[in-house]
């Protein structure tokens, strides 16, 4: 690691030595894939369907990869996911959706009832979404919209509905977003005026990722001259607390009454987890943190502030992630 992120580790207070655990998650109903993939896997009691994968692993070659049967995806991502409690039925909202482990995990959950909205501002990491979608056949309650998640406007009714309510000039700072994928069963029927919004938001928001394990890899690749500006430039961090917050708020606004949203990043610092809980707070008096149960037998330590649970790898044996819940009052 360069001198300048194991600066960045000790300053926060964490190991550098333990970026390595690897996990997949097993779709429902197929237990076993251990033959295919050519290894023993270790099961995760306390998050459903996941194994963890030894690193010399490669499972892009193996049948079972091929077929949709597993796909990739950090254990603590999958604990955000759990976290939102999703159920059948539910319309959910995955607002920085590329590039598409969680939504997988989330249309699995759903299993044939309620619709997934994916929404992310990068074009091609959207069509990698899209991509996922048709892979692991999940897509027909699905849409896919590129668009910017700070105003993203498109509520859980139908398409045609929505489109028709007003004049695209009249909505502020949005702009118009681009549908890129329409499950056949992606339309939500059956909503009244007062129950529009979505029954549960994902905002897994942009952040430096210096918690992931996959994306500090990718500096190897990137070259680790471009650390300093993506990771560890002031500028870039404050620039991202606004985004992170504008995300968060946004989603909250779509969130119907009564309904979770989850609020995470893969970053381990203070500032773009519990500052921006905090300052999101303050400006949203119907928004109230509340208490996610599972955590309770997760690998994981709270947060800084009550009711927030922190994952790094040193605790959990996970990429590093930060998770806060919401209700709207």
């Amino acid at each position: 690691l360069p001198e300048a992120f194991v600066h960045f580790l000790e300053a926060n207070g964490l190991d550098p030595t333990l970026y390595t655990p690897r996990y997949i998650r097993v779709k429902p109903g197929i237990e076993e894939v251990e033959a295919e993939v050519k290894c023993n896997l270790e099961k995760l009691e306390w998050l459903p369907a996941f194994f963890s994968l030894p690193p010399h692993v490669q499972i892009a070659g193996s049948r079972a990869y091929r077929e949709g049967k597993i796909y990739g995806i950090d254990a603590a991502s999958g604990a955000a996911v759990m976290a939102l409690n999703v159920s059948p039925g539910d319309h959910v909202l995955d607002l920085c959706a590329a590039p598409g482990a969680k939504l997988c995990m989330i249309l699995d959950l759903l299993g044939d009832s309620g619709s997934v909205t994916g929404v992310d501002a990068a074009r091609h990491r959207l069509a990698a979404c899209r991509t996922m979608l048709q892979k692991y056949m999940l897509g027909d309650q699905c849409r896919l919209f590129v668009a910017d998640g700070t105003s993203f406007s498109v509520i859980p009714t139908r398409f045609k509905e929505w489109t028709s309510r007003r004049p695209w000039k009249e909505r502020k700072r949005a702009s118009k977003p681009e549908l890129i994928y329409y499950g056949q069963h992606s339309g939500v029927v059956g909503l009244t005026k007062g129950e529009l919004g979505y029954d549960k938001v994902l905002v897994d928001a942009e952040c430096t990722h210096d918690g992931s394990i996959k994306h500090i890899q990718k500096f190897e690749h990137w070259g680790w001259r471009t650390f300093q500006r993506r990771v560890l430039d002031a500028e870039r961090t404050d620039d991202l607390h606004s985004l992170q917050l504008n995300l968060l708020t946004n989603g909250f606004r779509l969130l119907k009454v009564g309904g979770s949203l989850v609020y995470s990043t893969c970053s381990l610092t203070v500032a773009q987890n519990e500052d921006v809980v905090e300052q999101f707070l303050k400006e949203n008096r119907t928004a109230e943190l509340i208490e996610i149960d599972a955590a309770r037998n997760w690998p994981c330590k709270g947060g800084c502030l009550p009711k927030t649970w922190r994952f790094d790898p040193l605790t959990s044996r996970t990429s590093g992630l930060f998770i806060a819940k919401f209700t709207k009052l």
